[in-house]
């Protein structure tokens, strides 16, 4: 973390004498804010690329453009916005979700079902993507929050990231205007563009969690004893606590790896699904073995671990479950796709 700190103020230097800004400016504060709290760093990416450009980062001159360009976003854009691409039969498989946009004069009409959409009970604009039934494309629309036939409601009792608002969406003949049609969207290959970008920034969150859990583990084994000595003496606990070091440095390597190709333009999905998949899995198994050198503190959410612990459920889950990233990258080293079992023949009595 002292690493990371000093790079940060590295960076602040930089742009103060004029140097551009680099897409590496972005994850570290993904980290920071998912290191003692998850829920914003899941909440705000959603919302407005706005979220990452945090003053301390930018010279005089651009401050001053950012809070005229938020003050033109607050009177003219929503400043909070929500994707709705999942339904309540198409998680994995988005990619035939049902939900319809009918073409009608001078307008769409919207109709259908979305589910686990982050921000959906709160956002002001929410970014619909539905089958156009005249092409059976994909294509995006914008829904503000009070057009007549649209409901949003919170789904309950999740285990993670509780605070993160996301919700059943109901689409009952919902009017849009042709202006409401995003026109880079086209086909379900043009909403894996957003999936990309999101899925970058959502690798990094974990990394943030496990060093927070890291960071906690440290000093509670330098304080706790057992056995008239600290935890930390104990060879178990050094070997669980430089595993879990380990991971963290091989996670950000990667993430950083992962920066640079997308700064380079040569970053694919395959880079990025491996990423996602990649180090959320050596995340959760940081925060479990965190959750392991707290013992009975360990499921109390006083001492932080617990509570990473649920929150990376849903973020080893969230764009793109594990095995669906897998594929992912299995499709681009292979050459085969492999999301769909092959049709069923005839089987034989043999």
């Amino acid at each position: 973390m002292a690493t990371m700190n000093r790079r940060s103020s590295e960076n602040k230097d930089d742009i103060g004498k004029g140097q551009k800004s680099s897409y590496f400016n972005l994850p570290p504060l993904d980290v920071s804010i998912a290191f003692p709290q998850a829920t914003p760093a899941s909440i705000f990416p959603p919302c407005a690329s706005d979220y990452y450009q945090f003053d301390d980062l930018l010279t005089p001159e651009e401050q001053s453009i950012r809070m005229k360009v938020r003050e033109c976003m607050e009177k003219e854009v929503a400043p909070v916005m929500a994707e709705a691409l999942t339904e309540p039969d198409y998680g994995s498989d988005a990619s035939s979700l049902e939900t319809t946009a009918t073409k009608v004069e001078g307008g769409w009409i919207l109709e259908g079902q979305k589910r686990w959409i982050g921000n959906s009970t709160f956002a002001d604009v929410l970014v619909i993507f539905a089958r156009n039934t005249t092409t059976n494309q994909i294509n995006g629309f914008l829904v503000k929050k009070d057009a007549p036939g649209l409901t949003a409601t919170k789904i309950e009792n999740k285990i993670g990231l509780r605070i993160v608002q996301n919700g059943d969406i109901l689409l009952k003949k919902v009017s849009v205007t042709d202006e409401d049609r995003l026109p880079g969207v086209n086909s379900f290959q043009d909403t894996n563009k957003v999936l990309a970008a999101s899925r970058l920034m959502v690798a990094w969150q974990p990394i943030g969690i496990s060093m927070g859990v890291y960071d906690m583990c440290h000093r509670y084994l330098k304080e706790r004893k057992q056995f008239g000595a600290p935890l930390a003496a104990f060879q178990i606990s050094q070997q669980k606590l430089v595993q879990m070091l380990g991971n963290i440095q091989a996670m950000v390597l990667i993430g950083w790896r992962l920066c640079k190709l997308y700064e380079d333009g040569k970053m694919t999905a395959g880079h990025v699904s491996l990423a996602k998949s990649w180090i959320t899995l050596k995340a959760r198994e940081t925060v479990a073995l965190g959750r392991e050198l707290l013992g009975g503190n360990g499921i109390l959410t006083d001492f932080l671990v617990a509570k990473a612990f649920c929150d990376l459920e849903p973020i080893y889950t969230y764009e793109g479950t594990y095995d669906i990233n897998t594929l992912v990258t299995g499709r681009e080293i292979s050459g085969l796709a492999s999301f769909k079992p092959a049709a069923l023949g005839k089987r034989s009595r043999l």
